[in-house]
Order: structure tokens, then sequence, then C-alpha cells
């Protein structure tokens, strides 16, 4: 499964981090692993203006979460923003305190997790950051200074959301670390899947779902589960009486896209968990399941649309592209935008045929592939960067791309053939390998989420008034 969810949003911002865990996918190597990153499914919301008067500005610690505090201006801020997107996406709003108690509650969990990867040690410098801002803003068509006044018209100031994204990154490699590290799929389980889909004659499906998970804790009591149990029972009465599927999410899912709904978005039907799958095999669209149990929890899907996948023959050939490069870093010294000029510069004397690309990237590109004049062989899906990948695809042959941003630095980027093979078998297991963990990273993510949030030392000191 490719790394994030592409799932239309009514706001900049969501889209904007959308891009992001697409391009933090892998982190590796330029020539990674096929392992991409689970469906990590963050989308934190920018914090809206509040215009208060300063006899209403009361900012005190509703909460505190370890050794730090979430602040009422915080937590206003946060409620206001969230209001302010369920009303573009068009989502009834819920009850105020309701909302308040699910997005104190997402604060909470975000809020432990940063502190978990800085207790690891994990840093984003200033200048992983700067290359991060500019591959957004190129990733949604615009200059620095035109991403940096969107998101200003949005209502945030860009220094605030540069601090968000910061926030961001860390908490996706603290979830790769302790998750998606940590997914084992074995043999069997690969031979299991590769069995089940030669047996599978029917067309596959890509299915859009929105669910509900109402968790259960770990070690839970019979008292605790049965309770947890009757508030699925009120939510699924509340949406056979009628209620917004999203309204309803939002007031009682624990799940990380509640906030959004609960939508999932499309996902193929093979990289499901077979819970799911099972669960909604007779679900029309724009229904929605019975409860359902795992062992998070219990659950309610709705089927929000199903289109067909790629076919078998489709996905047992791939196409592949032979490529070759001239990679610049990018230093304190050197800034990216010194980097994408003189790349730039290297372009035009290839067209103008006044220096040879082997030539350059023999005297200027920086990784291993230089000796052989930024030859990096032939490279199929999924096995290098998908901002460089993306790039590469829209590339004709002996066309050279413009200055592509990625972790790594700037590269310049040349198409010298494609060719489309059968899978072989190996190909066919790592495939195959990858769906498995697919399966298994969700409930991996919401296992792990509870641990983080049980771990941590909670004081309440919200007074609703």
């Amino acid at each position: 499964m490719r790394p994030l969810l592409q799932m239309k949003q009514s706001n900049l911002r969501t889209n904007l981090l959308t891009n992001l865990f697409t391009a933090l996918a892998v982190s590796a190597g330029l020539l990674a692993s096929t392992t991409a990153w689970s469906q990590v499914k963050l989308t934190p919301i920018a914090p809206a203006k509040v215009v208060q008067s300063k006899a209403q500005t009361v900012n005190s610690i509703v909460v505190v979460v370890n050794d730090e505090v979430i602040t009422r201006q915080e937590l206003n801020e946060q409620i206001l923003a969230v209001e302010m997107s369920l009303k573009k996406q068009g989502t009834p709003l819920p009850d105020r305190a309701a909302l308040q108690k699910q997005l104190l509650e997402r604060m909470i969990i975000d809020r432990a997790q940063m502190q978990l990867a800085k207790e690891n040690g994990m840093r984003v410098d200033d200048v992983m950051l700067d290359r991060t801002m500019l591959r957004l803003a190129e990733q949604n068509k615009m200059s620095l200074q035109e991403f940096r006044n969107q998101i200003e018209r949005e209502g945030t100031s860009y220094a605030k959301f540069r601090e968000e994204i910061r926030d961001d990154i860390l908490k996706q490699r603290i979830r790769e670390r302790e998750v998606d590290s940590k997914i084992q799929v074995s043999e069997t389980e690969i031979d299991n899947y590769l069995a089940a889909e030669a047996n599978n004659k029917s067309a596959k499906q890509e299915l859009n779902l929105a669910h509900i998970l109402v968790s259960i804790p770990e070690k839970a009591s019979a008292e605790q589960i049965a309770a947890r149990r009757q508030r699925a029972e009120e939510a699924l009465q509340k949406l056979r009486g009628g209620a917004d599927f999203a309204k309803t999410a939002v007031t009682y899912s624990d799940s990380s896209e509640a906030l959004k709904g609960g939508d999932i978005g499309w996902r193929e039907q093979d990289r499901l968990p077979p819970l799911f799958v099972d669960a909604i095999s007779k679900v029309k669209v724009g229904e929605f399941s019975e409860i359902v149990r795992s062992p998070n929890g219990f659950h309610i899907i709705k089927v929000n649309g199903k289109r067909a996948a790629n076919d078998t023959k489709a996905a047992a050939a791939e196409q592949q592209s032979r490529v070759r490069h001239i990679l610049l870093k990018v230093s304190q010294i050197v800034t990216v935008e010194e980097a994408r000029q003189k790349l730039l510069d290297f372009k035009k004397k290839i067209e103008a045929k006044e220096a040879t690309f082997e030539d350059l990237a023999k005297a200027h590109s920086i990784d291993g592939s230089a000796s052989k004049g930024g030859d990096l062989g032939w490279l199929f899906p999924g096995s290098t960067l998908p901002e460089f990948e993306q790039a590469m695809d829209k590339l004709a042959i002996n066309q050279i791309s413009e200055p592509v941003v990625t972790q790594f630095g700037v590269h310049l980027i040349q198409v010298l053939e494609r060719k489309t093979d059968e899978l072989s078998k190996d190909r066919q297991r790592i495939a195959a390998r990858q769906a498995v963990r697919d399966r298994k990273s969700d409930e991996a993510l919401q296992d792990w989420l509870r641990e983080v949030r049980d771990r941590a030392y909670v004081d309440y000191r919200l007074e609703d008034k």
C-alpha cells in the first residue's frame, strides 16, 4: 500500500500534510526499501485565529501530560479550527462538549508521542525543515513565497505552521520506529496470501471506507468491555435513526481518523483487514455495517464507494525505468535554491550540447552513482522516494527533469529506457509481504497509540463552566 491515503479535503493544510507524509514515507537511502510507510493517517488542523477581548481571555491549564501542559487557549484554538474544517467538509457539528472531549484526548496522545520522540533523541533541524517546506510548495505548484502567503491567508502564521510541520515529522518518525519496523510477516502468511490471490477469480475492488472505533483498554475487565460495547451500540442506534455518520464518528470514535469524520479513504480490498472485508461484504454504497469486534475494540464501517482495481494481469507486470541523475547536497552553506539554480544551469548546458549529462554527474553528483555518470540502473515501482518516482514517471525517454527536491538533496533526473516485465517470483513475494503488512498496520498503530496513552501521566484540570 502506498504511504498515506490521498484523501480530498477542503482546506489547504490537510492537503499539504497528505503530500508531506507521502514525501516522508521512505527514509533509508535513495533506492529505498519496498517496505513503504503504513497507512498512517495524521491530519493535524491549523489553528484558526481566535478573536477575543482581553476580558474574555483566560489561559488556564486544562491538562498536564507528563511534564508538559495543554492550556485553555490551545484547546479553544483547536476547537474553533476543527469546527471550521468540519463546516467546510459539510459535516454537521457535534455537541461542543463532545468535540472538546474528543479533541483534548487527541491532543494528549499527540503530546505524548512528541515527548517520546524527543526522549529517543529524535530531532528535525532547520535545514531538513526548509527542504520540506520547499517540497510542499512545489507539490502544490507554488513558489515558496506563494505557499507562505496562502498559509497566512488561511489564518495561521507561517512560523507556527513550520513548527507544526516539524512536530508532524517527529511523530511520523517515532511511529515508524515503534510501529512499522516491528510488524512481522511470516513466510507462511505470504504463501497463504499468494494462494488466496491465485484462487480468487473475481475482479479486484478498491473501497472507500469510513469507520467508528470504540476502543477497549488493554487488559480490560468484563465490565469495561460491556461498557464499551454499550457505547458502540449507542452510536449504532443514532446511525439507524438517521444521524450523520461523520458527526457520529467525531462524537464517538476513538480512532485517529475521528476528527475527519472517520474517513479512511480508498484502499485496495486485499490490503484491508479480513475482518473489515467480511463485515462489509453485503453492505451497499452509502450504508454501514453492524458492530464488529477486533482486538482493538468495536467497529462500525461505512462504505462510501466501490470501484474496480487493476486487473490481475496488469498487476502481474510492472514498468521499469533505467534512470540516471545528478544529486547536489543541501547544507547550511548551499541552500536549496542555490542547488536548484546550479542544476538548471547544468540542464541548459546539456540541452545546448555544451556538456554531457554523464560528465556533469561524474564531476558534481555526490552519491555513489557519480562514477557511473549518475546511472542508477533499472528502477521498479516503489523502489525509490515518492517524489523522485513521480518526477521520473512523467518524463519521456531522454527528457531531463526540472530540479527535484527530496530529503537527500536536489536531483536532475533523466530516463534512458523503459520496459515492462512480468513480476518475478521474488517481486511477487515482496508485493505480497507489503500487502500483508498493510493489513496489520492499522491494528498495530491503534495498539501502540493506546499503549502511549496508557503510559502517560495525565492530570485533568479542566472545569466545565
